[in-house]
């Protein structure tokens, strides 16, 4: 059984409902537009920001806590491509965002650096990709800081 996640507020539900477009209906703790359906279930710990992005890496929702996680505010976040803008990089394995939209498979505690808004220095993050299942394809981003201890 599928679980689905809202990007704005990170509650997860097992709820089916669907609209006519065959994609989950809205939150029902916070009235977010759309839920993002996951194989399994997953969660986003109070530090994790929750970034949705279409089939062209565009950034199409900046949710749970990604102001505070990235110091972007949405408005800076949306229509932008997510790698560039959050200054995503030293994958160990190559470009996570690519393989998870082309081959439509998850990639999880990938350990990575990004760029928090206002910072000269990369900051290492724990990010996990989860491809959309929908017809309109793109991804979830979900990006965790690391504290110092955790990658030494």
């Amino acid at each position: 059984m599928p679980v689905f996640i809202c990007p704005s507020c990170a509650r997860r539900s097992a709820s089916s409902e669907r609209n006519e477009n065959g994609q989950p209906i809205g939150c029902s703790k916070c009235g977010f537009g759309f839920l993002f359906e996951l194989l399994e279930d997953y969660y986003a710990g109070p530090a994790t920001a929750l970034i949705v992005c279409d089939s062209e890496r565009r950034i199409i929702a900046a949710g749970h806590a990604a102001t505070p996680v990235t110091g972007f505010r949405e408005g800076d976040l949306i229509g932008q491509e997510v790698v560039s803008r959050l200054g995503l990089g030293n994958f160990p394995h190559g470009d996570p965002v690519a393989t998870t939209i082309e081959w439509g498979v998850r990639q999880l505690d990938v350990e990575c650096t990004f760029r928090p808004a206002g910072l000269d220095r990369d900051q290492p993050v724990t990010a996990d990709f989860f491809p959309a299942y929908d017809g309109d394809g793109g991804l979830l981003v979900a990006v965790t800081p690391r504290t110092a201890t955790e990658h030494e």
